[in-house]
């Protein structure tokens, strides 16, 4: 018998996922992609401005307008790829029988998308309507109105519930060999005579474990050897437990381009990546501390009093705090205690929102990006592609406490680079989970 072959999909896509990603209308195959005018309509409202999604908002009309040429978009235009689909712009969301707007009480655009999607199951009844967004509760609606209705895939990390966490731990390792890794500070592969398995990946560190003893080491891929990791006070800050000494060795390491530490509140993440970027001063022209700023109640930073730095300000603060504990480490007479104010004046330190790096090209510098789990993937990279010659940059986050409405733990950009440069030569990744802030932190990270 043939191979019965199955109808061609249409995937309606809501401003959300464009947002996200202007290039989604390419990632569906061969399937067809429908845009509803209400999202046109939105993201008409989104292309002004600096904000990473008016940039996605511009990239995609400026697709649009360049596939459509002088055709008209309310009819099927071939996306022009291999094995790729068509789209058009559903112009009419009225539809007949079932309606949106008369279900829920109101007109927002919300429901306007539903009825497009609507409109085209009445229109193409052989085939399946699927409506994509980024918004859950979006999703909701469309299927209590019987509309198919997903999140956006692509980029989406599978499987967080085993996140790479960029350390292991060997149990049985032969004392003899530890004491030679303590003894020389390193030993080349092959190990020889080893009867546990080893797992050898790039820049991945170990926890080394032979009946009561136990040692830290880190695989230099390029050297083809195990070094000893050995815990040491950074600018002032000494690593407290197996972890925040893997941390601070990958902070420090100049082979090393690009860092991710991830771990809930109070583990160390922001203070690690400061004192160690604070040690490597003379390293680097400028130490660069950013944010991405999540706007609170849905107001963005305009609606704040000042100009643009008592704006920013706020958002900035647990930078500064972050600053402040380090600093306190030392007395007022110390030179240390001085010089991250002399920096702070003298714009060695800078401290920015990520809005403002868009176009730079940032050469020999240390470029810190805190709470990076409010990224979305293509601002990950817009950031990284950023860097020039001798520049790093460390990545900091909780990928469980997400606050921007569109992202979760394994669509924000945190997740996709850890996932996605795993193994690389330039890169690490340490994730911690031991609380260290006070013993009311940990109490409230493990029970509230």
């Amino acid at each position: 018998m043939p191979t019965k072959v199955k109808p061609r999909k249409i995937f309606v896509l809501d401003t959300s996922v464009i947002l996200f990603d202007h290039n989604a209308i390419l990632h569906f195959d061969e399937h067809d992609v429908a845009i509803p005018i209400t999202v046109l309509e939105e993201l008409d409202e989104f292309k002004k401005g600096n904000d990473t999604k008016n940039f996605e908002a511009r990239e995609f009309i400026r697709f649009l307008d360049k596939k459509a040429g002088n055709r008209s978009v309310s009819h099927w235009i071939s996306l022009n790829g291999a094995g790729k689909g068509k789209f058009k712009v559903i112009m009419d969301t009225a539809v007949d029988g079932l309606d949106a707007t008369r279900v829920f009480g109101s007109f927002k655009n919300d429901h306007k998308i539903i009825n497009a999607a609507l409109l085209l199951k009445q229109q193409e009844p052989g085939r399946p309507v699927v409506l994509v967004t980024k918004d859950i509760n979006l999703r909701l609606k469309a299927k209590a109105l019987d509309v198919a209705a997903e999140d956006y895939l692509t980029g989406k990390i599978q499987d967080v519930q085993n996140f790479h966490k960029g350390r292991v731990e060997i149990v049985g390792f032969p004392q003899k060999t530890l004491d030679v890794l303590y003894a020389k500070k390193v030993i080349p592969l092959p190990l020889g005579k080893v009867s546990v398995k080893i797992q050898l990946e790039p820049n991945l560190f170990y926890v080394l474990k032979s009946g009561r003893s136990s040692g830290l080491a880190f695989y230099n891929a390029e050297l083809q050897q195990l070094e000893l990791v050995e815990k040491n006070s950074v600018y002032g800050i000494k690593p407290r437990n197996s972890e925040q000494t893997f941390a601070l060795h990958a902070l420090m390491n100049p082979t090393i381009k690009l860092v991710t530490v991830t771990g809930v509140a109070g583990t160390g993440k922001t203070l690690l990546a400061l004192a160690a970027a604070l040690e490597q001063r003379r390293d680097f022209k400028q130490i660069f501390l950013a944010r991405p700023i999540v706007p609170l109640s849905n107001k963005d930073i305009g609606f704040l009093p000042g100009d643009a730095g008592a704006k920013v300000d706020p958002y900035m603060q647990p930078l500064y705090d972050n600053l402040k504990f380090i600093k306190n480490q030392f007395s007022e007479r110390d030179r240390a205690h001085k010089q991250i104010d002399e920096m702070l004046e003298n714009d060695k330190i800078v401290v920015t929102p990520l809005a403002f790096i868009r176009g730079r090209s940032l050469s020999n510098v240390i470029f810190i990006v805190d709470e990076a789990q409010n990224l979305t993937p293509h601002e990950v990279k817009t950031i990284i592609t950023r860097a020039g010659e001798n520049s790093k940059f460390i990545f900091t986050g909780d990928i469980h406490q997400i606050d921007t409405p569109y992202l979760d733990e394994q669509s924000n950009g945190l997740s996709y680079l850890v996932d996605k440069l795993r193994g690389s030569a330039l890169y690490t990744h340490i994730a911690l989970e031991k609380g260290e802030r006070s013993a009311l932190a940990n109490l409230a990270n493990d029970l509230l």
